[in-house]
């Protein structure tokens, strides 16, 4: 088994290390049962991938990816918030007794359900401090979301973008190094970015306040970008780099605009363009407090 785990390390990496990992491997593993070795392996599979693909907290994309995950995470916690929010609200409005339409709720509507649930409490859980566990459910729950909008095309109208959305935010969320997971700080701007990007538009939504319109969703994108535009400007940096992890956390937004928009690219493609339009701003800011 240790041999076709090696393989899966580039050639270099295996030939400078790979007598010593498959040495440590077997060390490790001998004597131990089934579960332990699989485990061991898997773990080992998981560290030749990040070796392979550089995602390694030592790795520029590694510690890119990083500073993305919270984001991500929190974004798609707001979408899945928002389509909890759809379904209360649609239960409170309508005149059919709540419990009876708990009850009549076929099994797709509660799938869905449910995995919103799960990446909104996940989400919660990864960002007030316990992340491994956390991410696990949100993970289930993106995947399952991606899952039913493959196969159960009415939900979301849609078979590419809300699964891939769904599938990218796994990737970005599982790419964070082990050792550069979110610290309190960047948990903490996570956090208040997702509330900034729900609550406005959930007081729109459930017609607390009329006469606003969120139809194309732009809202929570807006948030983001404007989140990475003040971290950028704390940082006294030029953006780029912030502003392109807000962009990288930003498929579930898209995806939600995506849908709000009734499929139509035209209105989510111009919200995209906010994103090199901060990095424009945040840099003359930048450059202008140099200057001073």
């Amino acid at each position: 088994m240790i041999d076709r785990l090696l393989l899966l390390y580039p050639s270099g990496y295996r030939a400078a290390y790979g007598s010593e990992i498959a040495d440590t491997y077997r060390e490790m593993t001998r004597g131990a049962p089934r579960g332990a070795r699989l485990r061991e392996g898997l773990d080992l599979a998981a560290h030749a991938v990040r070796v392979r693909f550089q995602l390694r907290s030592a790795d520029p994309l590694g510690r890119f990816l990083a500073s993305a995950a919270p984001f991500a995470l929190a974004a798609s916690a707001v979408s899945a918030g928002s389509q909890l929010l759809r379904w209360c609200t649609s239960i409170v409005v309508s005149p059919t007794p709540w419990m009876l339409s708990i009850r009549t709720l076929d099994h797709v509507g509660a799938l869905s359900l449910l995995f919103s649930l799960l990446v909104c409490i996940g989400a919660m859980v990864a960002l007030t401090g316990r992340w491994a566990v956390g991410v696990a459910a949100a993970v289930c729950g993106l995947c399952g979301t991606a899952g039913l909008a493959l196969s159960v095309e009415w939900l979301f109208g849609d078979r590419v973008i809300v699964p891939l959305a769904a599938l990218l935010t796994v990737a970005v969320v599982l790419a964070c190094p082990a050792d550069l997971r979110p610290d309190g700080s960047a948990s903490a701007a996570a956090g208040a970015m997702a509330w900034a990007a729900w609550l406005p538009a959930a007081v729109v939504e459930t017609r607390i306040v009329q006469g606003v319109s969120t139809h194309y969703g732009a809202w929570p994108l807006l948030a983001l970008t404007m989140t990475g535009v003040v971290l950028a400007l704390r940082a006294k940096s030029s953006g780029v780099r912030t502003l392109g992890a807000m962009a990288v956390a930003s498929p579930p937004f898209i995806a939600h605009a995506y849908v709000m928009a009734w499929h139509d690219l035209r209105p989510v493609a111009a919200m995209v363009l906010v994103f090199p339009a901060a990095v424009v701003i945040t840099a003359t800011v930048a450059r202008a407090r140099r200057s001073h």
